[in-house]
This record gives C-alpha cells, structure tokens and sequence, in this order.
C-alpha cells in the first residue's frame, strides 16, 4: 500500500527511538497498532457497508453471467462456423451427361454405335 521497505521502517524506528525515548516507544508501538486496527475494521465495515447499499453483489453477479453468456455465444458462432464449413461442398458438383454414367457404370462395356461407310 505504501511501499515501505525494509530500510524505511529502519530509519522510522530509529527516529520514534530518539524522539520517543526507549522507556515509552513499546506503549507508543501498541498505541499505533490499536488505532491502526480501528482504523481498519472502520474501513472495513464502511466498504461492506457501501457494497451492501448499492448492491455490488448484485452487480458482479450480472456480470459474471453477461461474460458466460457472451463467452457462449462466441462458441456458438465458432461451432456454427465450423459446421457450416464442413456441410458446405469445396465446389460445385458437375452436370453428367448419361452416357458418362453409363461409362462410369462399366468402364468395359463400350455403346455399340453403328460405323459408317466410307464413301
């Protein structure tokens, strides 16, 4: 929160030590630490308090269920995709004459066609 180091709080207890003096720096010490308790349960019921009273609960609650809701719907579209992609012919099927089925049907067997003479 304040980012004290550890050479911070150094010199902040040698100067409470040379103001304060040795005999009344522990009194001084639990002093600051039970303000500093207060100070915080304060702080602590003041923001359940003011969450309570403008419903933040509530509020990520809604929250939480709009980005699933929105996290589902992206995976919807992705399987829709995908699916449509997959049902989708890569080109158009090609028109067959019937005689080419009749040559796919048997690739041996040729139409007999009539020759004509040569004149």
């Amino acid at each position: 929160m304040f980012d004290i180091g550890f050479a911070e709080l150094l010199v902040i207890g040698l100067v409470s030590l040379i103001v304060i003096g040795p005999n009344r720096l522990p009194e001084a010490i639990r002093t600051l630490a039970l303000w500093l308790g207060r100070a915080r349960r304060t702080y602590s019921q003041f923001r359940k308090d003011l969450e309570q009273e403008i419903g933040a609960d509530e509020i990520r609650q809604e929250l939480h269920n709009e980005e699933i809701m929105a996290q589902l719907k992206d995976t919807q579209q992705q399987i829709k995709q995908s699916f449509d992609l997959d049902t989708k012919p890569s080109s158009a099927p090609k028109q067959q004459n019937p005689d080419d089925k009749r040559q796919q049907q048997s690739p041996l067997h040729k139409p007999s066609q009539p020759e004509q003479p040569d004149d």
